[in-house]
């Protein structure tokens, strides 16, 4: 070989390693969303992925897969863990199951409003990250639902009005509340509620004003109850191989988009519930306030609930609730 074809091969290897090395650098990643594309949830999830492909120039592009196409609520932690899916949301207190600390956000009463509700998340961040992070996984933000309230296909004014009625559930802590209010707990998906209701399947729900408009309650419930009961979050989260493997300019492009979403995301949960509530009532739902003999049987439900939510999350859970009164 003579030396300046040893120099042209040289090149071509040198040229071929460069491109081998920009195919390698650019990065496409499915998001799995669980809420439809209406939902504001997925409108943040959007805007993250956005913000993501923008600031690291297309090394990394996040498609937001809507809808729970993906992976199913059920399904999704376990997804991320794996690496089925590089990342996805999923309401956080679905995993109580396997931890109790997963689902402080669901204990009736013990955060109301979007303050308190904030002040509960910094105080459980640390522990629920740290319990994440043994399983592989990394929490990148979250975001909040607005209230829960409660849908009724008749008027009701006491707690005795909820006894044998078939009363939707998501989670073990709305089994859990449902039982204690003496009603019959069916778990349904948020996408199958409708059905669920006109095949008689559930007859009422505690769930947010936001999931009643996705679901268009009006259509098969004429009765919604600001229970205000408490606010659960959807987390993102994104396994922790596939986070190590970015560039660290990457890595701190996902991380300002997380911040900058979780608190875009906090933001618009205030701005939508008030709307979202009117929503409602604009479609022929007869919005009120909880009756108060209601209200007064779910405040002794609520510290039934924390009483045994603390002996389940332990230490670590008491932690928490100390914290967050402060």
């Amino acid at each position: 070989m003579t030396f300046n074809r040893r120099i042209l091969m040289t090149a071509w290897a040198a040229a071929a390693c460069l491109g081998l090395s920009t195919a390698q650098a650019a990065e496409k990643w499915n998001m799995s969303a669980e809420q439809p594309d209406g939902n504001y949830i997925t409108g943040v999830a959007k805007e993250f992925a956005d913000n993501v492909t923008k600031a690291t120039k297309g090394e990394l592009e996040i498609k937001v897969h809507s809808n729970s196409v993906l992976f199913k609520r059920a399904e999704l932690k376990r997804a991320v863990q794996t690496g089925q899916v590089p990342m996805g949301d999923v309401l956080i207190s679905v995993l109580g199951n396997e931890d109790a600390l997963y689902e402080v956000d669901a204990v009736p009463l013990l955060a109301r409003d979007f303050d308190s509700a904030w002040k509960l998340w910094q105080a459980s961040r640390p522990a629920i990250e740290e319990r994440l992070a043994k399983q592989g996984i990394k929490l990148l933000y979250s975001v909040p639902w607005p209230p829960q309230g409660i849908y009724t296909k008749v008027p009701v004014k006491a707690m005795a009005d909820f006894k044998g009625m078939k009363f939707r559930a998501y989670n073990a802590a709305t089994s859990r509340l449902v039982e204690l209010m003496g009603a019959s707990p069916t778990t349904v998906n948020s996408g199958d509620v409708p059905q669920a209701f006109g095949t008689g399947l559930i007859e009422a729900m505690i769930t947010s004003p936001a999931t009643g408009v996705d679901s268009q309650a009006w259509d098969f419930s004429k009765y919604y109850y600001d229970v205000q009961a408490f606010i659960p979050k959807n987390v993102t989260m994104v396994n922790a191989r596939a986070f190590a493997k970015l560039s660290p300019a990457a890595q701190k492009a996902v991380l300002d988009a997380a911040a900058a979403a979780e608190k875009k995301g906090w933001e618009e949960a205030r701005k939508q519930t008030s709307t979202l509530t009117q929503t409602l009532a604009k479609n022929g739902m007869t919005v009120g306030k909880t009756p108060a003999p209601i209200e007064a049987d779910l405040a002794k439900i609520g510290a039934t609930m924390a009483d045994e939510w603390v002996k389940k999350a332990g230490a670590d859970g008491k932690a928490v609730i100390d914290k967050a009164k402060r």
